[in-house]
């Protein structure tokens, strides 16, 4: 399967080798720096998502690219966000439907939807879990590239 390639690595020098290595090391640094750059301008853990299910159609297919930012402002019920519940790896992109503010504390209750589904969150939440918090959201959607 890989034997043409292994028999041209074998023909090279040394330094021909440590070279595409260093090129190889350069380009995945360089990405990396990109994504650190983005997700410092947008103040987002991950600038970037890709939509997994089609909990949003119309609004966005699976294989949609969304940008996403975090900016100061508080949430808004029909903001679009990524959010992730603790335990869980995948984050979900839903929408904003109700929001509860506790005025002792400052804290920000909020329930999501995805515009497809028929019913609100609650059910994707983790046990006993009714609402999700300001802290549990990557960014807001910003922009999409559809697929």
């Amino acid at each position: 399967m890989f034997e043409d390639e292994i028999r041209f690595l074998r023909k090279m020098s040394k330094r021909q080798l440590a070279q595409q290595v260093l090129n190889f090391l350069m380009i995945v640094s360089s990405a990396l720096m990109v994504w650190k750059g983005l997700a410092l301008y947008t103040n987002s853990e991950s600038p970037i998502v890709v939509v997994l299910s089609g909990s949003m159609e119309p609004a966005f297919y699976r294989g949609d690219l969304l940008f996403l930012g975090m900016p100061d402002e508080p949430v808004r019920v029909g903001d679009i966000c990524v959010f992730k519940i603790s335990g869980r790896d995948v984050p979900i992109v839903h929408r904003v439907i109700k929001l509860h503010d506790e005025r002792k504390t400052g804290k920000q209750y909020i329930l999501t939807k995805g515009d497809n589904n028929q019913v609100d969150d609650r059910g994707l939440y983790n046990p006993g879990q009714h609402w999700i918090h300001k802290e549990d959201i990557i960014g807001k959607v910003k922009g999409f590239l559809p697929e």
